[in-house]
C-alpha cells in the first residue's frame, strides 16, 4: 500500500525571541527567500521587563522545508526557542476578529441570530450596522465571514492565530 503526504501542510510555529529592532525582518526574511507565505502573524511582549516577545507565524510547506526555516531560525543570535506546535502535539490555538455587518429588516434579524449561534458579541451598533467581536480557531471565524457575506459584510480586522501547547510545560 502507498501512503500518499500531503505536498503543503498547515504549520503553527511559536518563536521566543529577545525584543530588539529588526528581529521580525530577519524572521519574515527567511520565508520569503525560499519563496513561502506567511498566512498569520502575530507578537506580544510576554516578559515583564518587555525583553522577550512570542512571535506566532501560521505558513504552508513541506515538512522538509518547515524544518529547515526552523533550524534557521533557532540559528538566529536574538531567539530563545523554536516550537512548531502542529508538531509537538496537542495544543490551543485561537484568533480574534472584528466583523462589520451593514443590514437592516431580515439581513439585520439574521445577522444578530448567526451572531448568537457563532457566541459573537455585538460591541457596536448603529441603525444600519453591527460590529461584532468573535474568537476562536481560524475555521470558526472563517465560517462566520462567509454567513456574513450573503448579509452585508462590510469590513473584517483578524489579529492572527495566537497558539501554545496544552497541559503545564511551556513552548
Amino acid at each position: 500500500m502507498k501512503i500518499q503526504h500531503r505536498q503543503h501542510e498547515r504549520h503553527v510555529l511559536t518563536v521566543i525571541v529577545d525584543n530588539e529592532p529588526g528581529i521580525l525582518a530577519k524572521i519574515t526574511g527567511l520565508f520569503t527567500a525560499r519563496g513561502y507565505n506567511i498566512d498569520s502573524l502575530t507578537v506580544a511582549d510576554i516578559s515583564e521587563d518587555h525583553a522577550v516577545s512570542r512571535i506566532t507565524i501560521v505558513t504552508n510547506g513541506p515538512p522538509p522545508v518547515i524544518d529547515q526555516i526552523m533550524a534557521q531560525l533557532d540559528r538566529l543570535v536574538p531567539v530563545h526557542r523554536v516550537v512548531d506546535l502542529s508538531e509537538e502535539g496537542p495544543h490551543v490555538e485561537r484568533e480574534l476578529a472584528l466583523v462589520k455587518v451593514k443590514g437592516t429588516g431580515e439581513n439585520r434579524v439574521e445577522a444578530l441570530r448567526i451572531a448568537e449561534v457563532f457566541r459573537a458579541s455585538v460591541i457596536d451598533t448603529t441603525t444600519e450596522s453591527f460590529v461584532f467581536e468573535l474568537t476562536g480557531a481560524s475555521d470558526k471565524i472563517d465560517n462566520f465571514v462567509a454567513l456574513m457575506r450573503g448579509l452585508g459584510l462590510v469590513e473584517v480586522g483578524r489579529s492572527g492565530v495566537v497558539g501554545m501547547m496544552r497541559g503545564s510545560e511551556g513552548s
